[in-house]
């Protein structure tokens, strides 16, 4: 990190995966969200993905955001997703971005569900 804070100019809402009933009796798997957090997105990068017959193209962001302690709901975990809009940012790592732990950097793949 460079001496000065990340700009965290994006709004994005943090969400996790939650069980919901599905009027039938049973339950479906969904999306709960958790609470809006305010980000940076650095350094995507892209490249294709062969799925099956298809080539695919995958981007990959680095998302700055304020820190939060660990097990409280507002810090994200790998597994989660970012949504912005109509965008999706599925959480694959976590880390502090400074040495006082101000701020987390998030590493995320765009697309899918």
């Amino acid at each position: 990190m460079s001496g000065s804070a990340p700009v965290l100019d994006r709004e994005m809402v943090l969400e996790a995966r939650a069980m919901t009933p599905d009027g039938g009796g049973g339950l479906m798997e969904g999306w709960q969200a958790l609470g809006t957090l305010w980000a940076a997105i650095e350094r995507p990068s892209a490249r294709l993905v062969r799925e099956g017959a298809l080539e695919v193209s995958t981007i990959k962001v680095r998302i700055i955001l304020r820190a939060a302690p660990e097990g409280r709901s507002r810090r994200p975990i790998a597994g989660q997703r970012l949504r912005m809009g109509d965008r999706v940012f599925r959480i694959l790592g976590v880390a502090e971005y400074d040495r006082a732990a101000h701020y987390l950097q998030l590493w995320a793949e765009e697309g899918g569900a």
